[in-house]
């Protein structure tokens, strides 16, 4: 794997490099889509943290062949940054993930999806000593959560001002802000610190950090039986969802900043829509097809140059 870049304001960003980042952020969203799945798939098998735990385990696995020789080199900048990279690693390793599998307890994945889809905003928010949004960026962000909102609100833009949230959505609302503040703070990575070196820490102090939480779940629900549907899965966010996807939107992030690559991020709900139809059956539905046009649109819109 390539070193990840800075991701600063005053980096060139040629046509080239913009494409390529947008194409990264396509692919850690489409990659991630899995995950929401996953969360619903494994509610009633495997516990959220021990759920998380593994994940970890396994990404740092993956990824120690590449990494470790860069941490070794760059260890005295990585010790002077300790501090970032924990923050780092509580928000998008440790809170993020779980909080998404505590919400897969008792949501749909469709939902969880389309909560996520608040991320886009949040992270503009966050990231205000990133680039200006510009006009038709705003505009496509717009669409895109209006199509988001009609779509969560079953073809009413109005009705998710009246929507009965479950405990599972609270969560997800949660996860959503963890990411947001993430995808933000990847702005301001040290300079020096490789991408393999980043994905490698970040993943070992957030299973760190859960660690005391993987003992008190095995204390209070037991363990899980490793089964094809259980280590399958786990195996897939633990490769994918993390080493691939985390370097991906890292990168994409460093070649188009936050903001920008967060308005990809809101085709999310519809390929976990799709991806739920697929495999877990749920519905899909003319009013989930018309929001689907709609995000499409607003994202085509928010991911060119800003104007």
């Amino acid at each position: 794997m390539a070193v990840l870049e800075r991701a600063r304001t005053h980096a060139p960003r040629t046509p080239s490099a913009q494409g390529v980042g947008l194409l990264l952020a396509l692919t850690a969203t489409v990659v991630w889509s899995g995950n929401f799945v996953i969360a619903r798939a494994l509610h009633d098998t495997v516990p959220p943290v021990q759920t998380a735990f593994w994940r970890w385990i396994i990404a740092l696995l993956a990824v120690a062949p590449l990494a470790l020789p860069q941490v070794r080199r760059q260890w005295p900048v990585i010790r002077r940054h300790l501090g970032f990279l924990a923050l780092a690693a509580l928000l998008g390793v440790a809170l993020f993930n779980t909080l998404i599998y505590q919400a897969g307890r008792s949501t749909s994945a469709t939902n969880m999806a389309m909560i996520a889809a608040a991320s886009p905003v949040l992270i503009a928010l966050f990231d205000r000593g990133g680039e200006p949004l510009g006009g038709r960026r705003t505009a496509g962000m717009a669409l895109a959560l209006a199509g988001v909102v009609t779509l969560l609100g079953n073809g009413s833009p109005t009705a998710v001002l009246h929507l009965d949230l479950a405990a599972g959505d609270l969560w997800m609302l949660a996860a959503a802000a963890t990411f947001a503040g993430y995808s933000a703070l990847l702005r301001r990575r040290p300079e020096g610190i490789g991408g393999v070196a980043f994905l490698f820490m970040t993943f070992a102090l957030g299973a760190a950090m859960l660690l005391p939480a993987y003992g008190v779940s095995l204390a209070a629900e037991g363990g899980f039986t490793p089964t094809a549907g259980t280590v399958g899965p786990l195996l897939y966010i633990g490769i994918c969802s993390s080493a691939v996807a985390y370097f991906t939107w890292n990168k994409a992030i460093a070649l188009v900043g936050a903001a920008r690559a967060g308005v990809v991020y809101y085709l999310q709900p519809v390929c976990v829509a799709l991806l739920s139809h697929a495999v877990l059956g749920e519905a899909v539905g003319a009013v989930q097809l018309v929001c689907t046009a709609l995000i499409v649109v607003g994202v085509a819109l928010g991911a060119g140059s800003r104007r």
